[in-house]
C-alpha cells in the first residue's frame, strides 16, 4: 500500500516557492490517492493535471498500481486548513457547532486555531420594547465545531 506520508511528501515538494497550499491527501486501502490542494484565488485545471503527472513522475506504477484524483478543495465543502478560513475572512459562512447548531454569519477574523463570526441576532437594548437585530461576535476554535464553510449564495 502507498504511504500517505510519501504522497503528502511529493505534494509539499510541488507545492515549494507556490502559492497553493495543500488541504487533504486521504490514501485509500484501493489504492485511490485523493489530493486536494487550493489557492486564495482559486484552482487552475492546469496545475491540477501539472500535479497530477508530477506525482506519477514519482511513484511507481510497477511496484504498485493506484488510482490518481488531483483537485481543488470544494467551494461549499467544510474547511480542512486553518489557510482556508483565512482566505475567506470578510465572506459569509456557515458554522455548525458540537451541540449541532448552525451559525450564519460573516468571518470576521482568524487568529491560530480560533475565528471569530459576526452573525445577527436578536439584542434586548434598554429603552426599547422590542428585540432589536445586531452584528454579535462569536469566537470558536477551529477544532471544536463539526464543521464551518464558505455559505455560497446565488
Amino acid at each position: 500500500m502507498i504511504d500517505k506520508n510519501v504522497v503528502k511528501g511529493i505534494v509539499e515538494e510541488w507545492l515549494a516557492n507556490k502559492e497553493y497550499f495543500l488541504v487533504d491527501v486521504e490514501v485509500g486501502a484501493d489504492a485511490r490517492i485523493v489530493v486536494e490542494i487550493d489557492h486564495a484565488d482559486g484552482v487552475w485545471i492546469e496545475d491540477c493535471v501539472e500535479l497530477s503527472r508530477y506525482i506519477e513522475e514519482r511513484l511507481n506504477r510497477d511496484e504498485e498500481d493506484y488510482e490518481l484524483e488531483v483537485g481543488s478543495a470544494g467551494l461549499g465543502q467544510p474547511f480542512k486548513v486553518p489557510q482556508q478560513y483565512v482566505n475567506f475572512i470578510g465572506k459569509e459562512i456557515e458554522v455548525l457547532d458540537k451541540g449541532g447548531k448552525k451559525h450564519r454569519g460573516l468571518l470576521k477574523a482568524v487568529d491560530g486555531d480560533q475565528f471569530t463570526v459576526a452573525i445577527p441576532e436578536k439584542v434586548k437594548i434598554e429603552g426599547k420594547k422590542r428585540p432589536v437585530i445586531q452584528e454579535v461576535e462569536h469566537t470558536f476554535g477551529m477544532n471544536d465545531v463539526k464543521y464551518a464553510k464558505y455559505l455560497i449564495q446565488f
